[in-house]
């Protein structure tokens, strides 16, 4: 059932904001000159890597400066990567990863392998499911980067205390994904992004 909405609701999803996607992508290209999208290897179901999409939020080149965000004012990011950020519409090319079966709309967010290899052998059995664009994480720690703006070690306080806790929440949708948990999970997320902001 769930695999089934989220084939369906993906390629929903895709047609519908098929126009919006016509105008991210140039507004893209006229702030800041550089590719559309951003590819980023991932790590997936059992382990497996995948390339993760998403819109190009920060400027080009600028990953090797370091993987997390920091603050709304992370030099890094552009002037429409902001915007993009802010409505977690940056995210919307991962329907594209679900409809090939890397991910489903609800499930752990993936990580890259530099956080996976400091997994627990307990936190590892988040990687027995299929990766999602949202979970109870994803809107527990919707404003992460503005948290981690007041951390004195920001990747400190990422491994130590936020990885942790993501990854416990991880577990709730886990362990009961029942279709009426995949869609609370939804709409608790539009919810928490729309009554945020």
């Amino acid at each position: 059932m769930i695999r089934l909405a989220d084939i369906v609701l993906s390629l929903f999803g895709i047609l519908f904001l098929s126009p919006l996607y016509l105008l991210i992508s140039i507004w893209i290209k006229m702030d800041d000159k550089g590719p559309v999208f951003f590819n980023q290897k991932r790590v997936g179901q059992h382990g497996v890597d995948f390339y993760l999409h998403k819109f190009r939020t920060m400027k080009t080149n600028s990953e090797h400066l370091g993987q997390l965000t920091v603050g709304g004012r992370d030099p890094r990011i552009t002037k429409s990567g902001y915007l993009l950020r802010k409505f977690k519409i940056d995210e919307l090319p991962q329907l594209f990863n679900v409809i090939k079966g890397e991910m489903s709309i609800v499930g752990p967010r993936p990580e890259v392998r530099k956080y996976t290899d400091q997994y627990s052998d307990e936190q590892r059995k988040v990687l027995d499911v299929k990766p999602g664009i949202t979970d109870y994480a994803s809107f527990t720690y919707v404003d992460e980067s503005e948290i981690l703006a007041q951390a004195e070690d920001p990747e400190k306080a990422y491994v130590e205390e936020i990885m942790p806790a993501k990854i416990e929440l991880n577990f709730v949708f886990i362990r009961n994904p029942t279709f009426y948990n995949y869609l609370k999970v939804i709409f608790l997320t539009i919810g928490k992004i729309l009554g945020t902001r």
